[in-house]
């Protein structure tokens, strides 16, 4: 994660940005939908203070992948961003940060990597190709 901070270095969204902590508990969150910081922090076994979770529940607001709701004097947290829709911004900007400094050897290794993990994968990889290749076609002709 560090690598991606570098190479965005202040025009990243938010989601570029978060640290250990914060992913560890936006997993949690996704995982037990709405949850206040006392039962967040007795979730996590008071490992950590029950004033960092709120300061990291209170920066992830800030960053908008979380929503929030008075119930009292404290706040309820939920999600504002799916799990699913975490991981495909990731990605994005993953392979965006990638395309963009080396397309060549990035392909070249994500190829290599895949079909020494999965051949199901690659063949997956080169329907997807294919797939693409003749969408492309459709709109270029006339």
């Amino acid at each position: 994660m560090w690598w991606l901070k570098q190479q965005n270095m202040g025009s990243a969204s938010a989601l570029g940005e978060l640290g250990s902590l914060e992913s560890a508990l936006m997993k949690r969150i996704w995982k037990l939908g709405e949850i206040s910081v006392r039962d967040l922090h007795a979730e996590v076994s008071s490992r950590l203070a029950y004033t960092t979770i709120m300061t990291t529940l209170d920066r992830l607001f800030k960053k908008g992948l979380l929503k929030r709701r008075k119930e009292g004097k404290a706040y309820r947290y939920a999600a504002a961003i799916s799990e699913e829709a975490y991981q495909e911004s990731m990605a994005q900007q993953l392979i965006g940060i990638a395309l963009e400094n080396s397309s060549q050897a990035v392909l070249s290794r994500f190829v290599d990597a895949v079909s020494e993990s999965d051949q199901h994968m690659l063949n997956r990889l080169d329907q997807l190709v294919r797939a693409k290749r003749r969408a492309l076609r459709r709109t270029e002709a006339p």
